[in-house]
């Protein structure tokens, strides 16, 4: 599995946002539940994922690829800059999900053996197990849109079926440093972009316990070689409803992506706890 550096700060908050604002939708005598609205309901997720980050990256393009693995708190040292919200709407059986987040980090670290490749930026040749470091700047974006049926509808259960896609833009700024007694030690830098599209299927179950308290599950499954090779990711919440229009979720959530595509290798899984704050109207 093979991984962006740079992605693991995204990942942090990336899955926690539609964890916990689909939490907010139980209690039976909310007109948010009533089988005849026929106007769209809304409600609006802020969010945190305190997920730490495991796997492999390539730096740049046709670059080496370097294991990292990160706790949260690691995660945080090179956080920068971010935004992520969550909406999810309903319109009697018919649902909607949105899910955008923007990372950015400040010189995140890795470093590893190097197979022999080309340096970018300079015309020199690195020998098979050279020694590298890279330090990566990042930005990256992340939107997911789902729609799917309520296809099953009772007091004590609900379940909805989805479909959507994951969209994901990564732009980074690297440099390595390469060392090997037969070269001495050199350094190159590189700036890049790139995106891709997953496909993604999933489904969404909600059990209302009391009149306040609640379970939320959630999971998708996509990629199918059609952007990455494969993605998934799986979200359990128990949920807490203070008035009509505010709830509060806390959870956890695994994020799963394998892309290997044109040279660029982005593998990885980020896993944590989420919370979140939810306003419905």
């Amino acid at each position: 599995m093979n991984k962006y550096l740079h992605s693991l700060t995204i990942a942090l908050c990336s899955a926690a946002v539609s964890a916990p604002s689909q939490a907010a939708d139980n209690t039976e005598s909310s007109p948010w539940l009533s089988e005849t609205n026929s106007a769209w309901t809304w409600q609006i997720t802020p969010y945190v994922w305190a997920a730490g980050i495991k796997g492999h990256m390539s730096p740049f393009k046709h670059g080496p690829t370097m294991s990292v693995e990160k706790s949260f708190s690691d995660v945080m040292s090179d956080f920068s800059l971010g935004g992520f919200i969550n909406a999810w709407g309903r319109r009697d059986r018919f649902v909607f999900s949105g899910d955008m987040m923007y990372i950015s980090t400040r010189g995140a670290e890795a470093s590893g053996p190097l197979s022999a490749f080309q340096l970018p930026g300079f015309g020199v040749t690195i020998p098979a197990g050279a020694d590298t470091k890279a330090k990566v700047k990042s930005k990256q974006f992340m939107a997911t849109l789902q729609a799917g049926y309520r296809v099953l509808d009772t007091p004590g259960f609900t379940l909805d079926a989805l479909g959507g896609v994951r969209f994901w833009h990564i732009s980074t700024d690297v440099r390595v440093t390469a060392s090997h007694p037969g070269i001495g030690s050199i350094s190159a830098s590189q700036k890049e972009s790139f995106n891709w599209v997953d496909p993604l299927l999933g489904v969404r179950a909600f059990v209302p316990v009391t009149d306040n308290w609640s379970l939320q599950m959630q999971a998708d499954i996509g990629g199918f070689g059609m952007g990455s090779k494969h993605t998934w990711s799986a979200l359990g919440t128990v949920n807490y409803v203070f008035s009509d229009n505010l709830s509060a979720s806390v959870g956890y959530k695994v994020l799963d992506v394998d892309y290997q595509h044109r040279g660029h290798v982005y593998d990885v899984r980020m896993k944590g706890p989420v919370l979140g704050l939810t306003y419905r109207f």
